[in-house]
């Protein structure tokens, strides 16, 4: 019995944009599906369940932002930003919001969506990680934690933006949260935790992630 393709909604409104992504993604094996807005983005999301989300921000209904967030209260599904904005602020808002990464426009096809560092390979579009070329299981929160670190290499991220990316606004002050799963995450990605490489901790202040 052949496994199922991973399936990956593309929100876009743009049809140009929206046909080169799905056709690049069933070039890789998957299998694409489309939306136009915001609505249709949610309803396809409900009724698809996809693997990976690929999102433009600026959609004709609403900002992708508000879909980011609709779907984080009942998904923990990786979510790719695709956007021509490239202000700060807004690639803060979005990963805040709850997504994984952030792409700016234009963008190349193919191997954004797979980081390696060290021994470790993680592929956002399957929403898998290995080590040494073997499966590491990772909970869902551990995922997101890694997942949030390694879209900001080499910068600093404090214990308040990680708690509120990675468990929601109600946890901002539950810092013995990040320690706990900080620690588990490390014994599983690190190849010594107490002298972790990749996810180093800023004394005070919070964590950063080193490829």
């Amino acid at each position: 019995m052949t496994e199922p393709h991973p399936r990956v909604l593309v929100v876009e409104d743009e049809p140009e944009i929206r046909r080169f992504v799905c056709v690049a993604l069933e070039r890789d094996g998957y299998e694409a599906y489309e939306a136009d807005g915001v609505e249709r983005g949610a309803i396809e999301a409900g009724t698809r369940r996809p693997d990976l989300v690929v999102l433009d921000l600026g959609l004709p209904d609403g900002d992708g932002v508000d879909l980011i967030r609709r779907l984080r209260t009942w998904s923990d599904v990786p979510i790719v930003v695709l956007s021509a904005r490239t202000d700060e602020p807004d690639k803060v808002d979005a990963l805040d919001a709850g997504a994984d990464d952030y792409l700016v426009k234009p963008f190349g096809a193919g191997g954004e969506t797979v980081l390696e560092f060290g021994d470790v390979r993680l592929d956002r579009a399957h929403r898998s990680v290995e080590r040494g070329g073997e499966a590491v299981h990772l909970t869902p929160i551990e995922y997101r934690l890694l997942a949030h670190l390694a879209a900001h290499p080499h910068s600093v991220l404090t214990h308040r933006q990680l708690l509120q990316a990675v468990w929601g606004p109600g946890h901002v002050e539950d810092s013995h949260y990040l320690r706990v799963y900080m620690a588990t995450l490390r014994k599983k990605i690190e190849r010594d935790p107490a002298k972790p490489a990749h996810l180093v901790t800023e004394t005070g202040i919070g964590y950063r992630f080193v490829p």
